[in-house]
């Protein structure tokens, strides 16, 4: 029997989110506003942490901008997001890619997995 919270937490969470995983590269659409005015704007990046847990589920999208690794963490069912993209997917052996941090160049490539798309 679900309690009054998480009953209210269902009603927050999203239902229209793409599957992806730590190793993909998406695109985000993120809801910025500026004084009474509202734009979107992308931030495109490998997910390097997914932290799952219902309302609280985390998903952290590292890119590199001008030579400088740029990370962000975005609550996965925020109203702030209005939505993700995958571009890519990639097959990696781990859950948490931290190590893209130390790689440079072409070393912080990853494997690139085909998928079906129609």
């Amino acid at each position: 029997m679900p309690t009054l919270l998480e009953k209210v937490e269902q009603r927050q969470m999203k239902k229209d989110l793409p599957e992806f995983s730590p190793g993909d590269t998406v695109r985000v659409h993120v809801k910025i506003k500026e004084g009474d005015k509202e734009r979107i704007q992308v931030f495109e990046g490998t997910i390097i942490r997914q932290r799952r847990g219902g309302s609280h589920a985390t998903f952290t999208v590292r890119k590199i901008s001008f030579g400088q690794g740029v990370e962000r963490i975005f609550p996965l069912h925020s109203p702030m997001l209005d939505k993700i993209e995958v571009v890519r997917s990639a097959k990696v052996r781990r859950a948490k890619l931290y190590y893209l941090r130390k790689l440079k160049g072409k070393a912080a490539r990853m494997k690139e997995v085909r998928t079906e798309q129609g």
